[in-house]
């Protein structure tokens, strides 16, 4: 009975160590964790006041329940593998919101999800891309990283991440596209880090150097993009926003993309 309560109140520190990481992000609302919950009521079951002074806390800081329903869904229905799945943040998950079909209709899977860094993204790669056996991955990461979503950036963590995330792809036989960080000179959510194009084109030009070097694809959306401030043209940006784009700017990344993933698969 010991080594069961040690086991447990081992599980509910690391819960509430999880959850303390959690809370870190600003991006994900809190979840409610059945897990935790039934830890919590086997805890209070033994009635030890050292154990009732866990309170284990789970958030779901990857946000693998985004997609976890459509994932199983899809792998039920026997579908074959997609040709590419679009792994990134936002400007990844509103490519489905401007242009519905464009997906489905070119035999792709969207699992961007709105505010995630690099790290979240390497956390649910394996549910939400390998999982599928794809053709191709697109990455479209990094922005959230630059604007310091979570943590002060790190050009080397980020690089880590998405290395980890090719590396990943390359052992299940997926080949790899990486975009570029598309053009921002300012953050709308986090105005207080600054113009942060330098970064931004480091960032671009490391994973184009990666992809030389390793026969990946990179897939260059600046020249559509960009104006010569290096930032978002204001009439590709979603109501002048700095970072987003519209239904314009999907438009012209579109052939972009498709000719990578094509020349991935190829």
């Amino acid at each position: 009975m010991d080594m069961m309560r040690r086991g447990l109140l081992g599980g509910a520190v690391v819960a509430g160590a999880m959850g303390l990481a959690a809370r870190a992000s600003a991006q994900n609302a809190p979840q409610a964790n059945p897990d935790a919950e039934k830890l919590q009521q086997t805890l209070q079951a033994y009635n030890d006041p050292a154990a009732l002074a866990v309170v284990p806390v789970g958030q779901d800081w990857g946000n693998l329940h985004r997609y976890h329903r459509l994932n199983e869904s899809l792998k039920t229905a026997g579908n074959p593998p997609p040709r590419a799945v679009f792994m990134g943040d936002s400007i990844t998950d509103n490519w489905a919101g401007f242009v519905p079909d464009w997906y489905a209709q070119n035999g792709y899977y969207g699992r961007g999800i709105s505010g995630q860094v690099t790290a979240q993204m390497l956390l649910r790669f394996m549910a939400d891309v390998a999982a599928f056996k794809p053709g191709a991955v697109h990455f479209l990461a990094g922005t959230n990283d630059l604007a310091e979503n979570t943590d002060p950036y790190d050009p080397v963590a980020t690089q880590n991440n998405l290395t980890a995330m090719v590396r990943l792809a390359t052992a299940h036989d997926i080949r790899v596209v990486i975009g570029s960080v598309p053009p921002a000179t300012s953050f709308s959510w986090r105005p207080e880090v600054g113009n942060r194009v330098a970064m931004i084109r480091d960032l671009n030009g490391w994973a184009q150097d990666l992809c030389a070097r390793e026969g990946h694809v990179y897939a260059d959306y600046w020249p559509v993009l960009a104006n010569e401030d290096g930032g978002l043209k204001t009439e590709l940006g979603i109501g002048g926003d700095s970072v987003h784009p519209n239904k314009d700017g999907y438009a012209l990344m579109q052939p972009i993309a498709v000719a990578a993933i094509d020349r991935a698969l190829a």
